[in-house]
Order: structure tokens, then C-alpha cells, then sequence
């Protein structure tokens, strides 16, 4: 039982919709019905009101006449003239009077039926009309009212005997004649009739001029003459307002507007309702996502649960990207790890071990070198790991932004040209070049220059690593239209196949061969490439082919520097400083070996060396020595760090240099040493040459 009936809510809706259109439409066909029986018996009772007041009204109009011809037949006068036939009596009383009558006809007979005299009105000319048949009736009626046609029209005649004024019920004496009246039923009559009766009123000669409407309430008025036939009949008319043909309108337009009021729901409803559930339907068996945007164009909630749908379908979809992120994440991750312990103990495999060969006494002084060169370039190959890896963390945690500055594009490929050169190792044989310009930039362009530099930097270095045999080519190329600088890196070395063109911007990804697993590196320095062009606004592609080499090109927007200033020129470099004994240079240094390894550094060319373990001891003993000549700060320290032990001694002590320390090597951090005031700044691990070359540039100065 409860499965027969178990309907859907679609359909449960539709039920209702027809028993509530049955339920309306029976009450419509009560209503049509009972209206109809209405109207037919208002119209029958109006109609015969109308007819009652039809016929009174025209007995009403007659009456008047009659009342004339009543009074005019009792004059002693007329009674004589009938007999005497008195013209010049009936001139001076009867004309003048004739008027007054209100009517278009008067005529006297004697009682032999002879015509006597008449007086009418220019509507009427015929004279002696009355049939003498008319008159012998009328001898014995006494009263007579008749219609009948003459050659002007139909008229209304009133007929009376002519009695003494004694003989008040005409039974005492023998009429002395007879008295005709007569009027004219033409158009002031009608207009008179249909005043008085508030209707239209016109003759009609047959039976299918009468015929009635509902629009109209009727009364036919039968005129007869002296011998009751029908002579003509006048049909009065009267708007029916009570129409009820409007409300029957009224209820078909409501059934109608119904009907198409139902068709127009079923379709929105099945539109609106049953689509989207079934739509939904859809959705919820198959997850189909042509359904959510289907679903989605619906009004109302349908469209909002659309939204729903798509929401959870692109949740579903970044949970499956995730996950797969994830794996792919935790497959890199093994690698990275993998690879990062490798990367890691290879150099600190050639440190330590080499580290302890040094300490066999027996070594010949050519062995000692070359180990030390090892151990040197393993350490360099340590911190560059290093770098990789903090600078990759910083782009992803948004730490670096670029700093953009006026700088000559020119002489910065050509710093960066000399620059690598040098660092090509002498077993490699390549011929390094600039790719000539025919157009080259004779302005300042405005970019940031060290991640440029690092950016180039990267690509050269790659392309090196991965030629032993070959050229290796770098240049650039303005378009000054599309307002974007194109730069290039080229090398003819191993190539880069199809499989590993779409990931060489990965992180973590090297590519897998024979060659590349003798070389070093965790292969982050294309996507840290690909981090920088892109927060350059720009873009990068490569071009490979195995074998033959491989073709970086990358694009950043031109923009020219409206400040260019003019260059200074190079000062002449002077190489023989002498160092002088005499010099103090405070170490700020928390760390034992830190202070021990550029205590020994300075020691090498004689300068004498003061240590404060923190920055409140750095303040301390700068504001009571006045013999410090230059003060080495280290950023991160207990108790004060760098930053506020330098603004407390450049209160007393302004002109000071102050050299920052730091493990930090990004050049937004060399951008904030610089940007406190530092003098200048060195990055660990030291590199004594640098030292070297810095403190012999700032006593420079101070001599001059």
C-alpha cells in the first residue's frame, strides 16, 4: 500500500495542481451557469417593466388629446355651427384656438357625413381623409381613437360626436355632427416620444425589423385603425445595462487566464522543479559536471545549490590535485632528501677527509695545496647548496620582492662576462662569448640588477656544468614595440630530450643520464631562474635538442630610466697598501671560531684585534677606547643584537666604520645592512681576498 502510493514529490505536486484546476473549474461552470440564469431573468423582468411603462406612457400622450376633443365636443357653439355651419364663427373661435390644440388636423362633419371645413397645419393637405364608415361608427361610439395612413404619412386620429354642453354623457340629445383630430406621426413626434419615454422609438413596417436583442429591452406598440387592423407598429428600444455578457467575458477571460495560468505553471514547474531534481539526481549518481553547470543556470535555490555542487566538485578535484601533489610531494621530498644528503656529505666527505690527511706530517707541500684547494672548493660547494636552499624557501614564503634601480644593461653583462670567465675550470674547452648586438641599449633601463645578475648567472653556470666541449653564449635583444627586453643564453653541450624539457623548471628536478650523475647541484637554480623572471614580469622558455645544445631565453619587461645620471669615472686602483700595526678593529663576534677565524684573517697583514662576546659589550668598549679604528659587527648576537649596538655607537661615534657580519647572503639583507647605515657588510663563511680588498679600499679613502 505504501509503495502504490509512494509518489515522487514532483508528481505529488502535478496531483495537486489537477484536483486543484478540477476543483476551480467546477466552481467556474457553477458560475457560468448561474450568471446565465440570471441574466435571462433580469432581462425578462426589465423588459416587462419596460413594456408596462411603453404603454402608459403612450396612453399618457394620447390622453391630452382626448382631454382637447372631450372638452371642444360639449361647446354649445361648435353644436350650432355643426348645424348653422357659421364659417366666420368658427374662424374667430376654432382657428384661433387651433394651435393650442397641439395637433396638425381639424375637421367638422355634419351628421350626414358631409365635410364641412378643416383646419391643419402645412404638414398635412389632404382635406376630407375620414371614411364615412369611420363616421357611422363613430355615431354610435360616441369616442373614437384609430390610426390610419393617409398620402403624408401615418396619423393619429381622436373622433368625437358634438353634443350640447347640457348632455355631459351624449344620451339626451342627437349629435350635430362629428369632430376629427388628427396628428402627424412624423419626426418631432417621435423626438417628443422617445423624450418622454428615455428610449429610441421608430416605425417598423414588418414583422423583421422587430426582432430583439439582448442588447436592447423592447416593446412593439401595434397601431390599428377604425376596423382593429394593424396599420403599422412602433418599436420602442432601451439600452439593457445590465449586461451580462461582460461577466460571462470577465469569466471566460478568468478560465482562460486559468488554463493558461496552469499550462504556465506545469511548464515552470517541470522547468524549475522537476528539471533541476532530476538534474540533481544526476549529479548525485554520477558526479557528471556538464549536469553542475546545467544545474547552476537555475533560479533560485537550484542555482545556489549549483554552486554547492561546483564548490565541492573543485574541492574534490584540489583534494585529488593534492593528493597527487602530495604524493608527488612526498616522492620529491624522498629524492630531495636523498638528494640533499648527498649533495651535503659529498663536500663534507672531501672536508673531512682531506681535513685528515693534512695532518700527516709527511705530506709534501704540493699535496697540502691541493688538498686545501679541495677542501676550499668542497666548502664553496657546501654554501652554494646552502643558498639554494634559503633562497628557495624565502620566494616561497613572499620574503623577496624586486627592487628595481636605474643600472647600464651593457656594462653589467660585461662585468658579469669577466666575472665568469675567469671561474671556467681550465679542463673544460669552451669558448665563452657575448653575442654581439648590432642595436645595443644606450640608456639605463630600470629592472632589479642582482636578481638580473642572478638570473644570467644561473643559466651561464648550468650551461657550463653541462659542456665540456663547445661554446657557451649569452646576449640580448631589444624590441622596442612590444616594449619587452629579450635575453639569451646558448650553449652547445649535452642537450636537454623532449621527457625532461617540461620539468627542468621543477624544483628538485636534475636531469637523469650518465653525465649528469657526475655533477653536483640539488637542482634548484632553474626554478629559482624561473621565480625571478616571473617576479620580474616576465616569462621563460628553453629550446634543446640532445646532442646539439640547448637555448634559454627569457623576457622581462623594458622600462628606461628617466633619472640617468652621468658616470663617475673608475678610480685608479692602487695595490700597494701597506698595512700598519698601529690599526684597531673591534670583533664583534659571539662564536668562538667565528672570532678566531677573522682574528687570524686580520693577524695576516699586522692589524691589532679587540673581541666583545655581544653588542652591549661592543657599545662598552668603542665608547671607552677612542683608538678603534673600524668595528666588525655581527648581526645576530645575545644581550644586543648588531642593528642596535651600531645606533647606539653612531650616536657618539658618527664617522666610525662599521662593517656587518652576517650568515645572511640575500641581497634584501645586504639591502637592509646597507640601508641602516652600515659602511659596507661580509657574509660567512669568510673569504679572506674580500676581506683583504675591502679594508684596503676603506684606509684608501681614509688616507685620501
Amino acid at each position: 500500500m505504501n509503495k502504490r502510493f509512494n509518489l515522487k514529490i514532483y508528481s505529488k505536486l502535478l496531483f495537486l495542481i489537477i484536483t486543484t484546476s478540477c476543483l476551480f473549474f467546477l466552481l467556474y461552470i457553477f458560475l457560468y451557469v448561474y450568471t446565465i440564469q440570471q441574466e435571462k431573468e433580469v432581462y425578462k423582468t426589465t423588459n416587462t417593466q419596460f413594456s408596462t411603462e411603453v404603454v402608459t406612457l403612450s396612453q399618457l400622450n394620447s390622453k391630452t388629446h382626448l382631454a382637447t376633443l372631450n372638452d371642444v365636443t360639449f361647446w354649445d357653439g361648435l353644436y350650432d355651427f355643426a348645424k348653422i355651419k357659421d364659417i366666420s364663427w368658427y374662424n374667430q373661435f376654432v382657428v384661433e384656438e387651433f394651435k393650442s390644440y397641439e395637433i396638425d388636423y381639424v375637421g367638422v362633419y355634419n351628421l350626414s357625413n358631409e365635410f364641412i371645413v378643416k383646419t391643419s397645419t402645412s404638414k398635412i393637405k389632404t382635406e376630407n381623409f375620414i371614411p364615412k364608415q369611420v363616421l357611422t361608427d363613430l355615431y354610435s361610439k360616441k369616442v373614437s381613437q384609430f390610426y390610419m395612413r393617409i398620402p403624408e404619412g401615418i396619423i393619429e386620429v381622436f373622433g368625437a360626436t358634438i353634443h350640447p354642453s347640457d348632455d355631459p354623457k351624449k344620451n339626451k340629445h342627437k349629435p350635430s355632427g362629428y369632430f376629427i383630430m388628427a396628428r402627424l406621426l412624423d419626426k418631432n413626434y417621435f423626438n417628443n416620444l422617445q423624450k418622454i419615454s428615455s428610449s429610441q422609438a421608430s416605425l417598423v413596417y414588418n414583422d423583421t425589423d422587430t426582432i430583439t436583442d439582448k442588447d436592447n429591452v423592447t416593446k412593439v406598440l401595434v397601431l390599428k385603425d377604425w376596423g382593429n387592423k394593424v396599420v403599422s407598429e412602433i418599436v420602442f428600444k432601451r439600452p439593457f445595462n445590465l449586461d451580462f455578457r461582460s461577466t460571462k467575458k470577465i469569466l471566460s477571460i478568468i478560465i482562460l487566464a486559468f488554463i493558461l495560468n496552469i499550462i504556465i505553471y506545469l511548464y515552470y514547474s517541470r522547468k524549475w522543479m522537476y528539471e533541476p531534481l532530476k538534474t540533481i539526481t544526476n549529479i548525485l549518481e554520477t558526479g557528471n559536471e556538464e549536469a553542475i553547470k546545467v544545474l547552476k543556470k537555475s533560479p533560485g535555490e537550484f542555482g545556489y545549490i549549483g554552486n554547492l555542487f561546483e564548490e565541492n566538485s573543485n574541492q574534490k578535484r584540489q583534494l585529488l590535485i593534492a593528493k597527487q601533489k602530495a604524493e608527488e610531494s612526498d616522492k620529491l621530498k624522498s629524492s630531495f632528501l636523498a638528494n640533499v644528503s648527498h649533495e651535503i656529505r659529498t663536500p663534507m666527505n672531501a672536508i673531512i677527509g682531506f681535513s685528515d690527511l693534512l695532518n700527516d706530517s709527511t705530506l709534501s707541500k704540493n699535496d697540502k695545496s691541493e688538498y686545501l684547494q679541495i677542501i676550499r672548493n668542497s666548502g664553496s660547494n657546501l654554501v652554494s647548496i646552502i643558498e639554494d636552499l634559503l633562497e628557495m624557501s624565502k620566494i616561497d614564503a613572499n620574503q623577496i620582492s624586486p627592487k628595481l634601480v636605474g643600472f647600464d644593461l651593457n656594462k653589467c653583462l660585461h662585468d658579469l662576462y669577466d666575472t665568469i670567465k675567469v671561474t671556467i675550470p681550465a679542463e673544460k674547452n669552451i669558448d665563452f662569448y657575448v653575442i654581439d648586438n648590432p642595436n645595443p641599449i644606450t640608456k639605463n633601463i630600470l629592472s632589479d640588477e642582482v636578481k638580473l645578475k642572478q638570473i644570467i648567472t644561473n643559466l651561464i653556470t648550468n650551461a657550463i656544468k653541462y659542456t665540456n666541449n663547445g661554446k657557451v653564449g649569452f646576449g640580448y635583444v631589444v624590441h622596442e614595440k612590444e616594449k619587452f627586453l629579450e635575453i639569451t643564453v646558448r650553449d652547445s653541450g649535452i642537450g636537454i630530450d623532449k621527457k625532461n624539457v617540461s620539468v627542468i623548471f621543477d624544483r628538485f628536478r636534475r636531469i637523469e643520464d650518465d653525465f649528469s650523475v657526475e655533477l653536483s647541484g640539488l637542482g634548484l637554480g632553474l626554478a629559482i631562474c624561473k621565480a625571478y623572471v616571473e617576479m620580474l614580469g616576465g616569462t621563460i622558455q628553453v629550446e634543446s635538442t640532445v646532442g646539439e645544445g640547448s637555448t634559454f631565453i627569457f623576457s622581462i619587461p623594458l622600462k628606461y630610466d628617466k633619472n640617468n645620471l652621468p658616470k663617475k669615472p673608475d678610480e685608479e686602483i692602487v695595490n700597494d697598501i701597506e698595512t700598519n700595526s698601529d690599526i684597531v678593529i673591534l670583533i664583534a663576534e659571539d662564536d668562538n671560531i667565528n672570532f678566531l677565524l677573522l682574528k687570524k684573517i686580520l693577524e695576516l697583514k699586522n692589524y691589532t684585534t679587540i673581541r666583545a662576546v655581544n653588542g652591549q659589550e661592543a657599545v662598552t668598549i668603542c665608547s671607552t677606547n677612542p683608538a678603534i679604528d673600524l668595528v666588525f659587527m655581527d648581526i645576530k648576537m645575545p644581550v644586543m643584537d648588531g642593528y642596535t649596538a651600531f645606533d647606539k655607537i653612531k650616536v657618539f661615534l658618527p664617522n666610525l666604520p662599521v662593517i656587518a657580519q652576517t650568515a645572511h647572503s640575500s641581497s634584501e639583507d645586504k639591502e637592509r645592512v646597507l640601508q641602516a647605515g652600515f659602511t659596507d657588510y661580509i657574509t660567512k663563511p669568510l673569504d679572506k681576498e674580500k676581506i683583504f680588498e675591502l679594508l684596503d679600499d676603506l684606509f684608501r679613502k681614509d688616507k685620501k
